[in-house]
């Protein structure tokens, strides 16, 4: 079971280093004349930290280093 383990912890810890986050986009409306209208879009960015990454990627191989030795 630590293998399996191992091996998805090291793997979700891979993906979250290489993908750094995800984001979303909102709008905003500035101007409302009538018929014309004019909207502002805006990026938010969630970051994953990349030390949880890099902790799940320690994680692991600690887990797969461990269950080698038992």
């Amino acid at each position: 079971m630590s293998k399996a383990a191992g091996f998805i912890l090291i793997i979700v810890g891979v993906i979250v280093l290489i993908w750094g986050g995800s984001g979303f986009k909102t709008r905003t409306k500035i101007l409302d004349l009538g018929p014309i209208e004019a909207t502002k879009e805006t990026t938010h960015r969630l970051p994953f930290a990349p030390i949880a990454g890099a902790l799940a990627f320690v994680g692991g191989v600690v887990l797969l280093a461990s269950g080698k030795r038992t």
